[in-house]
């Protein structure tokens, strides 16, 4: 299993996006074995294409994507880029990745200059032990290594730690928690530039998000469990951070129905600091082997 710097290099390569003219940008997949693209990378690979065609000097605030379709990792991703507006103060893109001539996920982002204005945010949960105060991944992997089969081929550039119980344990073994708490950072050293710490927290953002609607019930992903996948995915940035460093990934789901989850997730820094908040819904299913 790739980690560690090795594993945030391999990402960085991900993100480094290959021009093929003014608009469009050519993305490939790591050759794990997985059915599908990771939406995490999709999502960061549109944000990586949207961001080269904006001035430097604005910075993205806001990002709406939709999966519309599994990619296939065996595939390189053709992403086009539609500027919708560059105004004073905002910049709008439409950034659209595409696979066998189909879409398969597009995006709208905006980026803005820098500007000084209102500051306010609720405060950090403050009943949270610390991050080396909580299990590894490691530490629940040698727990139960019979559900290591979905993991081993993935490279792991993020450091995942749950408060909580993850939800990739056996069924029975999750008590229902209302809230979904966890510590993450990138697996390694990131360059400095803004534009990719923002599309490497929404590369992590698309991760443990929905386990928060699986943790109000107890219920668990993959066998004996459930099946799922995101159907689309929001991202605000709200201040500046590195994505490098320890955040907190706060989530809640406020409504599960019609075989679909919400959820709700806030991120604040060590110090406390809300840097980012991510709402996303994703389709949730019995799996097979409990229908």
């Amino acid at each position: 299993m790739l980690q560690g710097q090795a594993a945030v290099d391999q990402l960085l390569e991900l993100l480094d996006l290959k021009q093929v003219d003014a608009a469009t940008f050519r993305g490939e997949s790591p050759q794990t074995g997985a059915q599908r693209v990771f939406g995490g990378q999709v999502a960061g690979q549109a944000l990586v294409a949207a961001g080269r065609t904006v001035d430097p000097g604005r910075h993205v605030h806001s990002l709406h994507g939709y999966f519309v379709r599994p990619g296939d990792p065996t595939e390189p991703i053709t992403f086009h880029v539609e500027e919708i507006r560059d105004g004073r103060s905002f910049s709008v893109r439409r950034s659209t990745a595409k696979q066998h001539g189909k879409t398969i996920f597009f995006m709208s982002a905006s980026f803005q200059i820098p500007e000084e204005g209102l500051d306010h945010h609720t405060p950090a949960p403050l009943d949270v032990p610390a991050p080396e105060d909580v299990p590894t991944f490691m530490d629940w992997a040698d727990k139960y290594p019979e559900r290591m089969a979905m993991f081993k081929a993935s490279p792991r550039s993020v450091d995942v730690r749950y408060v909580g119980v993850p939800g990739w344990v056996p069924p029975g073994d999750r008590d229902a928690e209302p809230l979904q708490r966890v510590w993450m950072r990138l697996d390694g050293r990131l360059p400095d530039d803004p534009l990719i710490h923002a599309c490497a927290l929404t590369y992590a953002s698309d991760m443990s998000l929905l386990d928060s609607v699986l943790s109000t019930h107890g219920e668990v992903w993959g066998p004996g469990g459930v099946i799922g996948a995101s159907l689309d995915h929001a991202l605000w940035f709200h201040r500046p951070f590195r994505a490098d460093e320890w955040f907190l990934y706060d989530s809640a789901s406020p409504s599960a129905s019609g075989a679909r989850g919400l959820a709700n997730g806030r991120m604040f820094t060590r110090d406390g600091r809300h840097i980012a908040s991510a709402v996303q819904e994703g389709l949730l299913r019995p799996s097979e082997a409990r229908a």
